[in-house]
């Protein structure tokens, strides 16, 4: 009878990523991969610890996968994982196997092991062959990060530096590409610093003008980028690519000059501003989404309110907004002017509100323009196809479409909802 295994993913894309390339290893060693809910001998779950609240839900999911089959091997893999007080005492009620993320690669061997299995070939490589049910992928090509931002536990979990060799990243990506996939996101712990650890001088446009050049593959999307990458070199590098998405998300984490002090952001509002002068001036029709902080040790209603002048004066075409969330052993939870819950929070639902009047703004500049969407999937109910512009706007398509296809959109309409804002459109063959 043949094992089965699922996998329950938490956090980043880069998880995403792992949670992938593990199951596609399982299946080459034979196993057959089930969702979640449904019976499996083994069930992964790929943890977070970014905030409180990825780490309490990581603990309720492994929880929520002994209760369901108790019978089973749980694994916990992952950043939560990573963290101190889960190695101090390694089953503590939640897996009976703890793989941390160094050791991904060798998943089914561990496992295998575990389970007193006859052990697969170690030597495995780590990747993804292909975007499964959708039409695009992500492509993990760094991970590690050296940046060690005041309130961020991810340098201690997920250790050094490491770029995936451009002609590995190529490679993979070509698979993808044959296999139908249209789009690629490139992602990485800080995928910036791609190719700083490598003997070859290259960095990340480099990267991107390798992917240019591969036959089927139709948009490249960055993941987060940080300031510093854009540079007058990088842009002047990068904008002649046709297929780059001019879709930019660049973390923010404050517009206040003090608090990115404080959390050891190493650049000022005026440096992000640069690079987004220079981003719209080299791609038209560019989207610039961020993440912002609410509520960081010392924050005081005057360094909040700049900070929210300068998220509106960039014009963000979204926010990704979260209220701090202490980390032991960082140094912003070793802070004594810490900010009260409530009041982090309430300044979230505020920065959450100014974004939403933003994002409003953004899509309305699309009305009536023709856009290039590709077709993702098929909501029965309303009977169109939903897909996404290079851009990231999400549009509702109404017309003969089929899945997977790159075609020009109409915009008719946007609407705005509690989840973002979409647009409506009519695809016309003729």
């Amino acid at each position: 009878m043949t094992n089965r295994v699922a996998c329950y993913t938490l956090g980043c894309k880069v998880n995403g990523y792992e949670s992938q390339a593990m199951l596609e290893q399982f299946e080459r060693a034979g196993w057959q991969v089930v969702s979640t809910d449904q019976a499996a001998d083994v069930y992964l779950v790929n943890t977070c610890t970014v905030t409180q609240i990825a780490a309490h839900k990581s603990r309720q999911i492994l929880n929520r996968m002994r209760r369901q089959n108790p019978q089973a091997l749980v694994v916990a893999c992952g950043c939560y994982v990573d963290q101190k007080v889960l190695k101090q005492d390694p089953t503590d009620g939640l897996a009976d196997l703890i793989i941390i993320n160094r050791d991904k690669p060798h998943i089914v061997s561990l496992v295998e092991a575990c389970m007193d299995l006859p052990r697969s070939d170690d030597s495995r490589d780590f990747y993804i062959s292909s975007s499964g049910a959708h039409t695009r992928a992500f492509l993990k090509v760094q991970d590690g990060c050296r940046q060690f931002c005041s309130y961020c536990i991810i340098p201690y979990v997920r250790g050094p530096l490491v770029s995936k060799p451009l002609d590995e990243a190529v490679q993979e990506a070509k698979r993808l590409a044959d296999s139908g996939c249209r789009e690629i996101v490139l992602t990485g712990i800080h995928l910036s610093s791609y190719g700083t650890d490598l003997s070859e001088d290259i960095g990340l446009a480099d990267l991107i003008l390798a992917l240019e050049q591969i036959e089927g593959l139709d948009r490249i999307r960055l993941g987060s980028l940080e300031v510093g990458l854009i540079t007058e070199e990088f842009i002047s590098k990068v904008k002649g690519c046709h297929k780059l998405c001019p879709h930019f998300h660049l973390s923010l984490q404050s517009g206040c000059t003090k608090t990115l002090k404080n959390m050891n952001r190493r650049y000022t509002p005026e440096q992000f501003m640069d690079a987004v002068i220079r981003i719209r001036e080299a791609f038209p029709d560019t989207a610039i989404t961020t993440d912002v902080i609410t509520g960081f040790p010392g924050e005081t209603e005057e360094d909040f309110e700049e900070s929210c002048r300068f998220v509106q004066a960039v014009g963000f075409a979204d926010l990704h907004v979260f209220p701090y969330s202490p980390r032991e052993g960082t140094a912003a939870a070793m802070r004594k002017d810490q900010v009260e819950t409530s009041v982090r929070q309430e300044r979230c639902r505020r920065l959450i509100a100014l974004g939403m009047e933003m994002q409003k703004q953004y899509g309305a500049a699309y009305i009536g323009k023709d856009m290039q969407v590709l077709t993702e999937e098929y909501d029965p109910e309303q009977k169109i196809w939903v897909g996404y512009t290079p851009n990231y706007l999400r549009v509702h398509v109404r017309g003969d479409v089929r899945r997977n296809q790159l075609i020009p959109v109409h915009i008719e309409q946007v609407y705005q909802t509690n989840n973002g804002i979409y647009a409506e459109g009519v695809y016309d063959e003729r």
